[in-house]
């Protein structure tokens, strides 16, 4: 029964052996965006759109995997997983950190990928197994604190490395942690879930799953560089549109679906997932948006730019913890409520950064804007989980990964697609008002920085639009009652094993 399934003590041993894994790889997942570069020029590389592929194809990789990862954490133990997936990541991270050329390094980036999607959909199951619904959002609050953390210090560690240090070491340093979880996990690990061993997969969804989000994914995360009307980006997003709503007609239709989209039959798990779609269109454009502002309108080196970034990174581990435990006193809304208003806020006083704004000014407004996200994610996230049967968990889980994974591709694309675009018409227009024969490199220079910076300016604006819409849903948000929900599953559990005596 569904109370039953919860586990009378938690693995905490267990937990912490996931949360090293989890956190090494959600570390790896931003760690070499800002080693680019410097890896181009050492592995001469001609062409950046090929080295960006390093980034881009774990991304891809992740998202096509994501979906699958319900039926995997039906089909197969929790323990046999997290070994099997540990030890794909251990061995992609080997490769990379040895690679000697760069078909060999991203060979290593796309298998530490194939490793990685599933760790975080199964840290999150077994936090769902191992806490009653009424004490989840103090253990989501944990969970968090390595989710949020762990991409928010990569480029700040990455700056430090790539500028003292060789970028293998990137790889290197990270090796070791994944070798002791490896070791940790077939010494100690234990099994929580319940298995399904008569779980089908149904191999055409995983087809149409890989064409259609990883058509979607590569379609607009090449639309920023490559431009909407480029033919194979308009090929991606038509293949991989159709793919995916062939893949959702599917699911409807199937009684074992790979992705159950029926916990979308729950309002609050619906409403949830909606917000954190939107939240995450204004949270990564925001890191996208921001460094661009730090390093190409106003020249601040990758290293101090990560470490400006990290009070916004640290605020968010602290918070995390703490956020869960409010959520378990106070319920989502509030918390959502008032960390939207403050992002919202914060995002306005970005849209208003200005040229010579002072770097204690920037800071202070990003970590703000940390702040304030860190009071939305979890306990959104954790109220809609809440809705759901135990075992949908699975899907819920795989649903909100994978939603958030593209929706967040897709709006960094568009955003930085319209910054693209109002940098280049307020180039032209200031272009227009210069003399030509006083053009020098200083006056090149500074046209070129207020047309980025009305690009980013503008861009935020619309972040703040999308937040506002976020604001707005999370108003209808209600707290889920966990008892009455167990008791109902408890009750149709009942009847199910034993229609005659209920």
């Amino acid at each position: 029964m569904d109370s039953a399934i919860q586990q009378k003590k938690p693995p905490y041993l267990m937990l912490a052996i996931l949360f090293i894994g989890a956190f090494v790889s959600f570390l790896n997942n931003s760690l070499l965006n800002v080693a680019l570069p410097t890896i181009m020029v050492d592995l001469k590389i001609k062409d950046y759109s090929t080295v960006q592929w390093l980034a881009t194809g774990y991304m891809l990789v992740s998202g096509v995997l994501v979906p699958a990862s319900a039926y995997l954490l039906t089909r197969f133990t929790n323990r046999s997983l997290f070994i099997t997936s540990m030890a794909i990541f251990t061995l992609g991270t080997a490769t990379a950190a040895f690679a000697p050329n760069f078909g060999v390094l991203l060979a290593g980036r796309m298998i530490q990928a194939a490793g990685s999607s599933v760790m975080g959909p199964l840290l999150m199951n077994i936090m769902l197994v191992s806490f009653s619904r009424e004490k989840r959002g103090a253990a989501m609050g944990v969970f968090g604190l390595v989710m949020i953390t762990a991409p928010a210090i990569g480029p700040t560690l990455s700056g430090y490395i790539v500028e003292y240090y060789d970028w293998r070491l990137l790889f290197k340093m990270i090796l070791p942690l994944a070798v002791i979880s490896l070791i940790l996990a077939i010494w100690k690990s234990k099994n929580v879930m319940v298995q399904n061993k008569n779980a089908k997969l149904d191999y055409f969804s995983v087809v149409l799953s890989c064409i259609g989000f990883g058509g979607l994914l590569y379609g607009f995360s090449s639309a920023s560089s490559d431009g909407w009307s480029d033919s194979i980006v308009v090929t991606s997003l038509i293949v991989g549109g159709i793919s995916l709503i062939t893949f959702v007609i599917r699911q409807f239709k199937m009684k074992e679906p790979l992705l159950d989209l029926r916990a979308y039959k729950y309002p609050m798990f619906a409403l949830s997932s909606i917000i954190a779609i939107v939240n995450a269109v204004a949270m990564f454009s925001g890191m996208i948006l921001t460094p661009a502002y730090v390093q190409k309108v106003r020249g601040i080196t990758p290293l101090d730019s990560g470490l400006m970034m990290l009070p916004g990174a640290i605020i968010m581990g602290i918070m995390s913890p703490i956020t869960g435990k409010l959520f378990d006193k106070f319920g989502p809304r509030v918390l959502a409520i008032v960390g939207l208003v403050v992002t919202a806020i914060s995002t306005y006083m970005l849209a208003n950064l200005q040229i010579d704004s002072s770097h204690s000014y920037i800071i202070l407004v990003y970590t703000l804007r940390m702040f304030g996200m860190s009071m939305v994610m979890m306990p959104i996230m954790t109220n809609g989980l809440n809705q759901l049967p135990t075992q949908l968990n699975p899907h819920g889980t795989a649903i909100n990964n994978t939603a958030q994974q593209v929706s967040g591709s897709i709006g960094t694309a568009v955003l930085v697609t319209i910054m693209n675009s109002v940098t280049k018409t307020k180039a032209e227009n200031l272009m227009t008002h210069v003399d030509p024969t006083t053009m020098n490199k200083a006056t090149e220079h500074l046209l070129t920085q207020k047309a980025l910076l009305a690009g980013i300016q503008y861009s935020f604006y619309v972040a703040l639009g999308i937040n506002i819409v976020a604001l707005i849903l999370a108003l209808f948000v209600k707290r889920v009652d966990t008892k009455k929900v167990t008791q109902n599953f408890d009750q149709q559990e009942k009847k199910q094993l034993n229609p005659e005596t209920v």
